[in-house]
């Protein structure tokens, strides 16, 4: 009996996705475990594996395929022994996709004149046959390479299905050379002024995502912050000291130590490994810590699980991991090294920011933004000295949270960052 490949669910927050690209054609054989396509969810790009063996009958949803819902029929898949004869009666209409928003023109002066003989080439059917703005009668991937090129969809003929627009069709007219660009035909009220050229890069998924859980935090999390100013010296000393003697073994950075002075401060302090529930605070049971990674289309938080039960060389190889497969292509990290975590280091020391204030990932109730150590003055015992210190800056949820926690977390924090040889008892 034919298997039908649904559209699967990649997070707990994924309601649908875009099909980027299939990796088997119709009629190939396909084997457990083996890759058959790109699905863009509302986190990354990520490749999923076939479950079963057998031969790819039929491609319902097309590649470049965007808001196709969960658990929607994207292909089926025919057993060892049965031919496309056993597709018939099967319901395989392709699920309806979101039709995406209207994108503004590119900016007037990119505009070109058509020559003769392109214009031939994408001669547009009669005007009662088509839609003006080419809506319905192109398909997702289409809209986009057309609107990214800067195409009239109106003047392209479609060699799909009922005229279709279709990839192969964009390609043909890009190769034809120049065509009618967008500014060409849009009202003079939407075009941009003189000077004032611009680039639309369409939302991301992950962008999407970011930025409804980013302004639901903020609306509706009592932020409040709590800053300290640790000095590091000696934990920088002792930082040369062990990259000296690890024979290459590991590399310790100054954000490893971070990672496990705000894992050993959570088991001090546990009042502070919490998250907020409708119905409950939620004490985590286990010190999880998420890292806000960069990536090219946003940001992702794999977690470092049991931090607290982890040597400083441990941490620092798995950090280094869990980022470089954050930032392959496509995201390496399975769901479950990205999902969860009780607390969250957000540390932008790196790139020279002195000081600034991290947004809580809810449901956690604290995220730590961390500053870059720099050399200051500072007053030691009455006397004017210098010091390398570095500003860290607590993000609590005032529900979960009280300042006297937050404060008595950043104590147990600091204390460990300044006398760095506690963190090895």
């Amino acid at each position: 009996m034919p298997i039908k490949i649904l559209m699967p669910a990649l997070s707990p927050t994924m309601e649908e996705g875009n099909l980027a690209k299939w990796l088997k054609k119709e009629g190939e054989t396909v084997e457990t475990g083996e890759l058959i396509a790109e699905i863009e969810t509302d986190k990354a790009t990520m490749e999923i594996e076939a479950t079963d063996d057998g031969v790819l009958g039929k491609i319902v949803v097309a590649e470049g395929s965007e808001g196709v819902p969960v658990n929607a029929v994207i292909a089926v898949l025919l057993e060892e022994g049965e031919d496309s004869s056993a597709l018939e009666g099967l319901e395989l209409e392709a699920p309806a996709a979101k039709p995406l928003a209207a994108k503004p023109p590119p900016a007037a002066e990119s505009a070109v004149e058509a020559a003769p003989e392109a214009a031939a080439a994408v001669a547009a059917p009669p005007a009662e046959s088509r839609k003006a703005d080419g809506q319905g009668l192109a398909s997702p991937l289409a809209r986009r390479m057309a609107a990214q090129a800067g195409l009239d969809l109106s003047t392209i003929q479609g060699s799909g299905p009922r005229g279709r627009i279709v990839k192969a069709d964009i390609e043909a007219a890009l190769a034809g050379g120049p065509v009618p660009a967008l500014a060409t035909v849009m009202p003079a009220t939407v075009a941009s002024a003189p000077g004032a050229a611009y680039t639309d890069i369409p939302h991301t998924n992950i962008r999407k995502v970011i930025a409804k859980r980013l302004l639901e935090a903020k609306r509706t999390i009592p932020h409040f912050y709590l800053t300290v100013d640790c000095r590091i010296d000696r934990l920088l000393e002792l930082r040369a000291e062990a990259n000296t003697k690890s024979g290459g073994d590991f590399k310790l950075s100054v954000n490893d130590f971070v990672i496990r002075a705000a894992a050993l401060a959570l088991r001090k302090v546990p009042g502070a490994n919490a998250g907020w529930m409708e119905h409950a605070i939620r004490r985590y049971e286990t010190v999880d810590v998420s890292l806000a990674v960069a990536i090219d289309d946003g940001l992702v938080t794999p977690i470092i699980r049991n931090a607290d039960h982890k040597g400083l060389a441990q941490i620092s190889n798995e950090a280094k991991a869990l980022a470089e497969r954050a930032r392959a292509k496509p995201m390496a990290l399975a769901p479950e090294e990205y999902q969860g975590g009780g607390f969250t280091i957000s540390n932008l020391g790196m790139y020279g920011v002195r000081e600034f204030a991290a947004i809580i990932n809810p449901p956690q109730a604290c995220v730590l933004a961390v500053g870059a150590g720099e050399q200051r003055p500072v007053v030691i015992d009455g006397v004017l000295s210098v010091a390398t210190v570095m500003t860290c800056t607590l993000s609590c949820d005032h529900r979960v949270v009280d300042g006297a926690l937050g404060a008595a977390w950043l104590a147990a924090f600091k204390g460990l960052l300044e006398d760095p040889l506690t963190m090895l008892l």
